[in-house]
């Protein structure tokens, strides 16, 4: 009797593809270079999209330009007190220990520095929201710990409050809210790429005109008509996951991620075009960096270099802003002209696999 062997699957792990797409050429107060990046997704029809809109980035003069204006990972808390006046001078007791709070911080981490707090009052309640930076990597556990270690110190020394919670939503962690876009949250990055009238003809079969009406019909009006919350885009969040994937991030920091304002131009018939992501919550060290394609990537991205603390991470980050917008500039382009975008689903999804980002 002849035996075969079952297949040996493997549960541990989830596969999805992986593409490099690319090259795009950056420059900006980060990093001034040219590499591809990695995207793992299974919306097939991304990578040559996102290649696309890279060769427009080759065509241009300095590329995309990216520009970190902030960064900052931040960890909110919940204090109780008996009533409004009890938590109105909690308050103020809590921001007159701010230097004692800083030295609090450095002890917890060799790479957590606090920034500032901020607090709302809401009733008894006492929200207070710790703002830190983190060095390489994105924060959470490091921003969690120190929070902790301030949390014990305030109910040690603020007199009438009580513990609510180490987490109060306040942050914002993986939700979309507004708060995240007016205080920031993780890397604020703006991607921005101004792309002559010949180019914008012949590369993306269009005309700057017709992309300013796109995007002030669809992306303004139509998020705004759906309740958008501090956001108008196309698709930043496809983008961003199959980066973070490929990056080896918390793939649910997507949600803040891909709340951003894509901001469009006609300049005599040039298309200025620009892709602002105030939430970028990504890291080069820490959980799920140590896996072996994660590790190979990011040192192909040159995020692995011998650098000071903060650096890596923020050429990830302007990396991760510029590959949105090759996205959102090729998207964009296809539905000013009707019938682009289903054909070219169409046309990759039905592939045999084998399509690579030209």
């Amino acid at each position: 009797m002849t035996v075969t062997a079952e297949p040996r699957t493997d549960h541990t792990t989830a596969g999805v593809p992986l593409r490099w797409a690319g090259p795009l050429r950056i420059s900006g107060n980060v990093a001034t270079t040219e590499t591809e990046v990695p995207l793992a997704t299974f919306e097939s029809p991304l990578w040559p999209s996102v290649g696309r809109g890279a060769k427009i980035s080759r065509l241009v003069d300095g590329g995309i330009r990216t520009t970190l204006v902030d960064e900052r990972m931040t960890r909110s808390v919940l204090v109780e007190a008996d009533d409004a006046a009890h938590a109105c001078a909690a308050a103020r007791a809590v921001h007159d220990q701010l230097p004692r709070l800083r030295e609090i911080t450095r002890r917890s981490s060799r790479y957590a520095q606090l920034l500032d707090l901020r607090h709302e009052i809401t009733g008894p309640l006492l929200f207070l929201r710790f703002e830190f930076t983190t060095g390489d990597a994105s924060g959470h556990n490091m921003a969690t710990l120190a929070a902790d270690a301030l949390l014990a110190h305030l109910l040690a020394t603020v007199p009438g409050i009580r513990y609510g919670s180490i987490s109060a939503n306040y942050c914002t962690d993986k939700k979309a809210t507004a708060v995240n876009g007016i205080l920031g949250r993780g890397k604020n990055v703006v991607a921005e790429i101004l792309v002559p009238r010949p180019i914008v003809a012949e590369r993306l079969r269009t005309t700057a005109a017709r992309f300013t009406a796109l995007n002030t019909n669809k992306n303004l009006v139509g998020t705004l008509l759906a309740g958008g919350i501090r956001s108008a885009n196309a698709h930043y969040a496809n983008m961003l996951l199959a980066f973070y994937l490929a990056t080896g991030q918390d793939a649910a920091n997507i949600v803040e991620g891909s709340q951003g304002v894509t901001y469009v131009q006609d300049r005599d018939g040039d298309l200025y075009f620009s892709c602002t992501l105030p939430n970028l919550i990504l890291g080069t060290v820490g959980n799920g960096k140590g896996i072996g394609f994660v590790e190979a990537n990011l040192a192909r991205l040159g995020c692995r270099e011998d650098r000071p603390a903060g650096e890596n991470a923020r050429r990830l980050a302007v990396l991760a802003a510029a590959t949105v917008l090759c996205g959102e500039l090729s998207l964009l382009a296809a539905q000013t002209n009707p019938g682009e975008l289903m054909e070219a689903h169409t046309r990759f999804e039905r592939a045999n696999g084998d399509t690579h980002a030209q």
